[in-house]
């Protein structure tokens, strides 16, 4: 048996959705009222590097548990009569993220194709995330790299 490789996966999964480009994405926040953006990144990534504005954060290993109304983690944002589009840095999290969501039952599930990076890159807005975080990066101890003397 062989691995198939993690990004033909992704490739043959996007074939599937509905893949936003970033004016798409942009258009639909402007219109939609039902719209529920969420960022599947790292906390670190989304604590380093801020987010799309109005954006909720989900981590990508939380998903489905969060999405699940029968689960004890249930976020009550997540609800079927919503639109939900997922991103992640590139968007290839966030297609495999979208197909679960699919696979649960969630109807009407898209991912930004281009991801935040492709946001940011293209000098969309960011919303700066840190401030209100309660998580933090510890300083580096550099003693801890130095090998004891003697």
């Amino acid at each position: 048996m062989s691995i198939k490789p993690i990004f033909e996966l992704v490739d043959e999964t996007k074939r599937d959705l509905e893949n936003l480009s970033i004016e798409q994405l942009k258009n639909e926040m402007a219109k939609r009222d039902d719209l529920l953006l969420i960022d599947i990144r790292e906390l670190q990534e989304n604590v380093d590097l801020g987010t799309i504005p109005g954006a909720r954060h989900a981590p990508r290993g939380m998903l489905e548990f969060w999405a699940d109304p029968a689960s004890p983690y249930y976020r009550d944002y997540f609800a079927e009569d919503r639109r939900i589009v997922l991103f992640c840095a590139g968007g290839g999290r966030s297609a495999l993220a979208a197909k679960a969501l699919k696979d649960m039952g969630y109807p009407d599930v898209a991912h930004l194709a281009a991801g935040f990076n492709g946001w940011a890159k293209a000098g969309e807005s960011v919303q700066e995330t840190a401030s209100a975080s309660r998580w933090m990066r510890k300083p580096a101890d550099r003693s801890a790299n130095v090998p004891p003397k003697g």
